[in-house]
């Protein structure tokens, strides 16, 4: 099912802007080319899916966005900063979460959020009430004053979102951030980044999972081997892979040529368990 258009809040953004706009961008790391001349950019107010299989390039992708890289080639904007020289005022308005949680274990979730709120100058009532809302939302008040290396790593997940979302961000980068959790924590945390983009702000999603592309993001990228495939909503990209009405499964194996493989690869284990069988 096609995700349902919101209604986003006019009066937070200024509709000529792009959070973020990335032309041509190519990262090689020895002979691989990670990001292979990407283009794409980010409206406020919506919720962007770079999708592909793993070492596709989306997380290098990410670093290259966050400053944390340098590409061989090509251009960055974000907020009409370039990260390779405006690194510190675009982490002001950007909260990361990284696949694997980010966060300091030798720390209780009470003192991260301290220092994250002494670091940024955050208003420590303000602070409070998020905290407050987004521990009670997740179900996570229970280990507010536990060491971060003795949570599980859903919790440790839960805390590292909630991190990113203490000030406030225009732009939210998140790099499989549903890893870890359980169904209803992730289905929580969706709701927080519509919400998010509902106000005016901007989500970067990247994940492998098509369902979760599918129902969460607005507009969707497809990479394949450092390159964009296709980039659209999903009537859009149903429509260059003449696929009206498919799921995005389907979309993405005709886009990405894997269509005919799969198809294959099927058709000789239905084969070959037939077979079986009849022994």
């Amino acid at each position: 099912m096609y995700k349902k258009n919101k209604i986003i809040n006019l009066e937070k953004i200024n509709l000529g802007n792009k959070f973020v706009e990335v032309n041509n961008v190519v990262k090689t790391f020895g002979d691989v080319r990670a990001v292979d001349g990407l283009s794409f950019y980010v409206k406020p107010g919506e919720i962007f899916g770079l999708l592909g299989p793993n070492g596709a390039g989306k997380t290098t992708m990410v670093r290259l966005i966050l400053g944390v890289l340098e590409s061989d080639s090509g251009e960055i904007t974000v907020f009409d900063m370039l990260p390779s020289t405006d690194e510190i005022a675009i982490k002001q308005n950007i909260g990361y979460v990284s696949e694997e949680p980010l966060i300091y274990k030798a720390m209780t979730p009470q003192e991260l959020f301290n220092f994250i709120s002494s670091i940024r100058k955050l208003n420590p009532e303000d602070v409070t009430t998020k905290l407050q809302r987004y521990l009670e939302s997740l179900e996570a008040e229970q280990y507010y004053d536990k060491l971060v290396a003795t949570l599980s790593r859903g919790n440790k997940q839960k805390m590292q979102i909630i991190a990113a979302l203490l000030h406030d961000p225009k732009l939210l980068i998140m790099d499989e951030p549903l890893t870890g959790l359980d169904a209803k924590s992730a289905k929580v945390v969706k709701e927080i980044l519509e919400l998010h983009a509902e106000n005016g702000g901007s989500v970067i999603f990247s994940t492998h999972i098509l369902e979760v592309a599918e129902e969460v993001c607005d507009r969707i990228c497809i990479i394949d081997k450092g390159k964009a495939v296709a980039t659209g909503t999903m009537e859009e990209l149903s429509i260059l892979a003449d696929k009206a009405g498919a799921d995005l499964e389907e979309i993405f194996l005709k886009l990405t040529q894997q269509d005919e493989s799969v198809n294959l690869i099927i058709n000789n284990l239905r084969k070959l368990t037939r077979n079986g069988n009849k022994r």
